[in-house]
């Protein structure tokens, strides 16, 4: 049974042109690069900035207790020193609903909104941030429900079974394919009528420059939209990129041989396995009441392994499916390329951050053999390793991107790749993504990441990420802690730039929170 179902890669980039309007006259005409924003807060000339992290926050209050309100909380006391908040997506679970904006977004960071002491007046799409929160979507923001008439049809007892549980957080509606996001944080341009009223807005609010021609201006506690699913800054001599991972993540199509057909039986075998283990977390659900704190709890944690088992049988059903050539969206990708490139040969910028979803190097427990994790990481370095080509020594030996971050992951860990083979050596990677959902354990593999090449001698099996630091889940039963986590990141006045990376946990141990205290780190 599948509660949840993803739109197909083309689908994806199809409907986010629609809402921006991608490449419109309007905005060839006025020179406008719908890819780039300028954060005008008066202080993006400095240095010396900080900014957090945050990442799969979005959910509701659980039983007395809110994990993303207690990260919120604790967030709280560095909004004057921060600049902004990057999000690294997973906005809104489990299907980025419209219908939980208020409850799992606005809510938690009310003191973030202009006006949020009156959050339930604000409708999700007319957010305005006092303080930015500046996102990417994340896959669960793009996730739907079956066809409603499905609901009611036998094979969907599963489905009915589940939402008998009020914090099922499956509601009525799904992403409509992202777009409940866009509404939320793009600037929806397919609410505007194309004409007069297109071109005053634009001329309203693409004032701002940069090399590559007019752009949007993110002004806040005035107007606070993105440009696009995937855009880029320059904040304190720092090019942030922000991507969309959830279009160059497809795994590639198994081999025709024998060695692909063996690949097809283990992976319909784990399919079996994982629907029987969802017949029996769903059995117990009925055993358990919700209305009691311990049996709540536990509730929790089955709903967390429910939505875990639905991106496991995505995964798997995205290798089973019979295509010959996986859908990469190559037009961001090469964007990414160009714009890299571009920043490297601009001598105004010292360092270069990129951040997105899905990570490609990960030990939280179930992610690393995923299929995606391998796509997004094939994808990432072919893209490095045509910007090296191309720069030569102008790097100077110095990494292509100075820090990845990402989500997914609900943890908090800091990885540093080895020497790859591959422009992708030896870069810092912080995953940020234990802001509200369940935490997940790290794998039982250890801390060591080995990927197997193949070359002509056959297959190389090496080192290429070391995990320095991992927050997650620990023990069982009743000795289980539950840490929640952002991070702040001071940004130093250097060239390369080092960076003071300072998580903050706030953990739950047997129905109490606890303020963890984590020594910071430089990079």
């Amino acid at each position: 049974m599948q509660f949840i179902i993803d739109s197909p890669i083309p689908v994806k980039i199809q409907k986010m042109k629609e809402r921006v309007r991608w490449l419109h006259p309007s905005f060839v005409q006025r020179g406008i690069d719908q890819t780039s924003m300028v954060l005008d807060d008066g202080k993006s000339d400095n240095p010396e900035f900080s900014f957090m992290v945050i990442g799969d926050t979005g959910t509701k209050p659980l039983y007395e207790r809110h994990p993303q309100r207690q990260i919120a909380e604790l967030m709280l006391p560095h909004l004057n020193k921060c600049s902004f908040v990057l999000h690294t997506g997973d906005v809104i679970y489990v299907v980025g609903s419209r219908e939980y904006y208020q409850t799992n977004f606005m809510e938690p960071y009310r003191e973030f909104l202009e006006g949020g002491e009156n959050f339930k007046r604000i409708p999700y799409n007319r957010m305005l941030f006092k303080v930015p929160i500046l996102p990417v979507l994340g896959n669960h923001d793009y996730y739907d429900v079956p066809l409603m008439s499905r609901l009611f049809a036998g094979s969907t007892s599963l489905l009915r079974r589940l939402l008998r549980y009020k914090n099922s957080e499956i509601g009525w509606h799904g992403s409509y394919q992202g777009d409940a996001y866009a509404q939320a944080f793009l600037d929806y341009l397919k609410a505007i009528a194309p004409g007069e009223q297109l071109e005053r807005h634009l001329d309203r609010h693409y004032t701002a420059k940069t090399d590559t021609g007019r752009c949007l201006r993110y002004k806040p506690g005035q107007f606070t939209r993105l440009p696009n699913r995937y855009y880029t800054f320059r904040y304190g001599g720092i090019d942030f990129f922000a991507l969309d991972s959830n279009t160059f993540n497809e795994p590639s199509p198994l081999p025709t041989n024998k060695e692909g057909e063996t690949k097809r039986r283990e992976l319909q075998k784990r399919q079996h396995e994982i629907e029987q283990e969802e017949l029996q977390i769903l059995s117990l659900w009925n055993q358990l009441n919700p209305n009691t704190p311990e049996e709540a709890e536990k509730l929790d944690v089955l709903k967390a392994r429910l939505n875990q088992i639905d991106e496991i049988k995505i995964d798997i059903e995205k290798q089973l499916e019979p295509h010959n050539v996986p859908t990469t969206d190559f037009e961001q990708l090469n964007w990414l390329r160009d714009r890299l490139i571009e920043s490297w040969n601009t001598k105004e910028v010292r360092g270069r951050i990129i951040y997105f979803h899905h990570p490609p190097y990960v030990t939280e427990a179930t992610k690393w053999y995923q299929a995606q994790t391998l796509a997004v990481r094939h994808n990432l370095r072919l893209v490095f390793d045509q910007v090296a080509n191309t720069l030569g020594s102008l790097t100077e030996g110095r990494s292509i991107v100075d820090l990845i971050l990402n989500g997914h992951a609900h943890c908090f860990e800091y990885l540093r790749t080895t020497n790859t083979g591959h422009a992708d050596s030896n870069i810092n990677c912080i995953i940020s993504g234990g802001s509200g959902h369940l935490p997940r354990r790290q794998r039982d593999q250890g801390s060591e990441l080995m990927e197997t090449f193949k070359d002509a001698a056959g297959d190389d099996k090496r080192k290429v990420a070391v995990s320095e630091l991992f927050i997650g889940r620990t023990g069982y039963d009743i000795q289980q802690r539950f840490p929640y986590s952002f991070v702040r990141i001071d940004v130093q006045d250097t060239c390369p730039p080092k960076f003071i990376v300072r998580p903050f946990v706030s953990e739950r141990f047997q129905g109490d929170w606890y303020n963890r205290p984590e020594k910071p780190f430089e990079i």
